[in-house]
């Protein structure tokens, strides 16, 4: 090998150089999981030492940490990325956010040369990816972008920002903003290995991550449980059914061995949480490091959360509590992943990003529970994180893990092992004191509108919406349509008026009224893609007609749909809600649509569900 660097750099080191990545490197394939886990690592550290006592200058003395290596390939005068890409470029997507976020702030600091460099007039991104530069260059911006027809990463990269602006924390958008973004950059340090050809880089790649010589935290757990199995035949029982369960867990998705056990102990075995931070509570410890935590806990014989009493103790551990909860997790990934007859609020809650969600579903189940009261219990708490977090986002509320996380952790103490109608009860319950702890008491009186950063949220209370009316109606459910944003055929939400206010200068006089006026629920509906590139700009008496050949939700507005229609008919009368055709629409007609919706979401997602058990 030739020479061969490395060095510790703190993030505004390392960042404000320019860096490259060859051709053949592979996309970037972050999800919302690394951005949230990212997220809760670097916000955990860093509260655990801020205060708004203390002056900015206090900053130097807080903890450093340590986010890992990069390799770098130097050839040409240019550092190309061989290991550490994913890492770098969520990093500066955190950054523009951040950027953008401290925007026009009297204390702000001043990042853009971690972002971006300017030479002879013309400005370039430190990590430099032709391809990648329209969407760096809207975010870096503050603006939108349509991601349609560009490449993977780039459409990865909009959704990860879009992740971070829902996933930072809401206590450090404000003060702690100038505090927070001085530590990140001068507290997190990454080591910068640098090789000088790329057969040298990509041995030192292969020497680092040779999986073959490491054992994950599951590992190291089985190897615990087993040997505390004296008897040889239980020991071999178990360890056979500890591989026919992790492999159909690795079946699932890269993380969903570790996620599982997580769920698991966290549901079951938690009694305790850091409050700043990311401390030493069971929740935090468990994150972490499970392994250890049932290692110490399984130990300490005058622990109640986790006795696990001699060999047969830990062969029924096995046997039965983990064949158990991995069964009920693999259901619940399932209907995580595909909508599943009787579990759809599962997959409602999943399309959310609601990660939180496995934790919450396992708590109240036993291993002793039948196959039927496994579902209800399911059904109960997804229907409660459904109702929940559809009106947290009608208010405006953020439902990012780190908003989320401990009362969610509160809540999983409160359902433990409860049965079907004490869960019921519970969850009730849950919810009124949720709700009262907020100004607006989560009614649906506030008037939601669609702005940039929750289109996706108000796409999928659409798609509910227009799906709900329609089933009702007696129609097939078309909700996997309305939820489908890739290809020719994704819907979009589309407004009912067109950007054009002076065509409404007779009731809105103020173009920011008609703005809020037409972003509000009642005037947004569900269209395919190809009617708004058809229709989108037209006229409401233009595209009127055209509404009839759509959804049902998108027809109401035409006077056909209350022809010839029995199934609709009957919905409407039993259910109330104050359908009515308009054949044109103006600020009084934008005004009753969007009391027809607040009614409509009052029958979707009404908490007295929950005591009614009327989970259908």
């Amino acid at each position: 090998m030739k020479e061969i660097q490395g060095q510790a750099k703190k993030l505004r080191e390392l960042l404000g150089a320019k860096y490259a990545i060859d051709y053949y490197q592979r996309d970037y394939k972050w999800e919302r999981k690394q951005v949230q886990e990212l997220l809760d690592d670097l916000t955990g550290e860093f509260l655990d030492d801020y205060l708004p006592t203390h002056p900015r200058s206090a900053v130097a003395t807080y903890g450093r940490y340590f986010l890992g290596s990069v390799i770098l390939s130097k050839k040409d005068n240019t550092s190309f990325i061989v290991d550490g890409q994913q890492r770098l470029t969520t990093l500066t997507l955190l950054l523009i956010f951040l950027r953008n976020l401290q925007s026009g702030t009297a204390e702000g600091t001043t990042i853009d040369a971690l972002i971006s460099f300017t030479l002879y007039g013309e400005t370039t991104f430190n990590l430099d990816v032709p391809e990648r530069t329209p969407v760096m260059t809207a975010l870096f911006a503050g603006g939108s972008f349509d991601a349609t027809g560009h490449p993977e990463s780039v459409r990865a990269m909009l959704a990860r920002y879009q992740d971070i602006e829902s996933e930072f924390p809401e206590e450090l958008r404000g003060s702690a903003l100038p505090y927070f973004i001085d530590w990140l950059i001068e507290n997190v340090y990454l080591v910068e290995i640098t090789a000088y050809s790329d057969d040298d880089a990509y041995t030192i790649f292969e020497t680092m991550n040779d999986r073959g010589l490491s054992l994950t935290p599951s590992d190291m757990l089985k190897g615990y449980l087993l040997t505390n199995i004296t008897d040889p035949q239980n020991r071999i029982d178990a360890n056979e059914r500890w591989k026919q369960h992790t492999t159909a867990l690795r079946a699932l998705g890269k993380d969903a061995e570790p996620d599982f056990f997580k769920a698991w102990l966290r549901s079951q075995y938690a009694v305790s949480i850091a409050t700043k931070g990311k401390g030493h509570g069971d929740y935090d410890r468990i994150g972490t490091e499970f392994h250890r935590w049932v290692r110490d806990h399984a130990d300490a014989k005058h622990d109640d959360q986790l006795l696990i009493d001699g060999s047969a103790g830990f062969f029924q551990f096995v046997e039965h509590d983990f064949t158990f909860y991995s069964r009920a997790y693999q259901r619940v990934l399932s209907a995580s992943n595909s909508l599943t007859p009787g579990l759809e609020h599962v997959f409602y809650n999943a399309k959310q990003g609601f990660t939180l969600q496995p934790m919450m579903l396992l708590a109240p189940l036993t291993p002793d529970d039948s196959e039927n009261v496994v579902v209800e219990k399911l059904r109960l708490v997804s229907t409660y994180l459904d109702i929940l977090l559809t009106r947290r986002v009608w208010n405006y509320r953020l439902n990012s893990q780190s908003s989320m996380y401990y009362s969610m952790f509160l809540a999983v103490r409160e359902i433990r092992g409860l049965d079907s109608t004490e869960l019921a009860a519970k969850l009730y319950e849950l919810y009124i004191q949720e709700a009262s702890q907020e100004e607006n008491k989560l009614t649906f009186t506030t008037w939601l509108g669609v702005h940039q950063q929750n289109r996706s949220r108000v796409h999928l209370i659409l798609a509910r919406m227009t799906d709900y009316i329609e089933q009702q109606s007696g129609m097939p459910s078309h909700y996997l349509e309305y939820v489908n944003e890739s290809g020719n055929y994704r819907y979009e939400v589309e407004h009912i008026w067109a950007d054009k206010p002076g065509e409404h200068l007779d009731e809105y006089a103020d173009p920011t009224a008609f703005q809020t006026d037409r972003n509000r629920i009642g005037g947004l509906v569900l269209l395919p893609k190809t009617f708004n590139s058809s229709y989108g700009t037209c006229p409401y008496e233009v595209k009127f007609d055209h509404y009839n050949s759509q959804n049902l939700l998108v027809r109401s507005l035409h006077p056909l749909a209350y022809q010839h229609n029995p199934g609709f008919a009957k919905f409407r009368g039993e259910s109330g809600l104050p359908f009515q055709p308009h054949t044109i629409f103006r600020k009084a007609d934008l005004q009753q649509r969007r009391e027809l919706y607040r009614q409509l979401a009052e029958q979707i997602w009404n908490p007295d569900r929950l005591i009614a058990l009327d989970l259908a």
